[in-house]
């Protein structure tokens, strides 16, 4: 998550947002090159040094402005175009899993899974325990096991929704009476958090997304235990059903 000061960002727990991290650093250097020469340039015409006729009215120069800025289109278009489609590939996923926008809360089903499925709410800032983070903490966790391809599929039952882990490379639309999909792999265990990224009215900001990776044992035995769980609820409300 990020932190208080941080100029970069959130270290990366994907191999997408590690693409992403490269390409940002790729083209940070291409801007920083460009700046460096206009400004160069502006200094030495304050200086006279570039206010020779021979050299305004040259045709190398203008040979040169013209290419140049071709060649650093294609430098950042080529690298750029390769992550859009490696984002875009969603390939024999081990797991999909369902996230529903609500105002305002999030609704996640692991549809390879019969009745395994939760509502996450953010926990008020009077029942946090020491260590929990204030707006980014929900009461239950989307679990999926670590270096397996994950599918989610981003829907919203009211207003637009998006569902957003930085950490993760990972921001898709939630639309109302549309399926949208995205795809991610988790390269580490551990606990990472997104917030919803679209305004969705006035508890925008209390959406908060919490990923939880960890290694294929672990889930199994989570999702073990979920399924235990409904299976006795339903049981429970069948007897209450038959005494009534």
């Amino acid at each position: 998550m990020a932190h208080p000061s941080q100029l970069g960002f959130q270290d990366a727990a994907s191999p997408v947002m590690e693409e992403l991290l490269h390409f940002h650093d790729h083209a940070l250097m291409i801007v920083f090159l460009i700046s460096t020469l206009v400004l160069y340039i502006i200094v030495a015409m304050v200086s006279t040094k570039l206010t020779n006729k021979y050299i305004l009215d040259s045709q190398e120069i203008e040979i040169v402005w013209t290419v140049l800025p071709a060649v650093i289109l294609v430098l950042i278009a080529l690298p750029s175009l390769r992550i859009l489609y490696l984002m875009d590939e969603i390939n024999d996923p081990h797991l999909t899993i369902k996230a529903m926008g609500h105002q305002w809360y999030w609704s996640y089903e692991y549809t390879d899974y019969e009745d395994l499925g939760f509502d996450s709410y953010m926990i008020p800032t009077k029942d946090l325990t020491p260590g929990q983070f204030r707006l980014l903490e929900a009461d239950f966790r989307m679990v999926v096991p670590m270096e397996s391809p994950i599918r989610v599929l981003v829907s919203a039952e009211d207003v637009l929704h998006s569902w957003a882990v930085p950490s993760l490379g990972v921001k898709m639309d939630g639309v109302p009476g549309r399926l949208n999909q995205t795809a991610f792999i988790a390269s580490r265990p551990g606990v990472f958090y997104g917030q919803c990224s679209e305004i969705c009215g006035a508890n925008h900001s209390f959406m908060p997304i919490v990923v939880e990776a960890v290694p294929l044992e672990h889930f199994e035995f989570w999702s073990s235990v979920l399924l235990e769980m409904a299976t006795m609820e339903e049981v429970t409300l069948m007897m209450d059903e038959d005494m009534c």
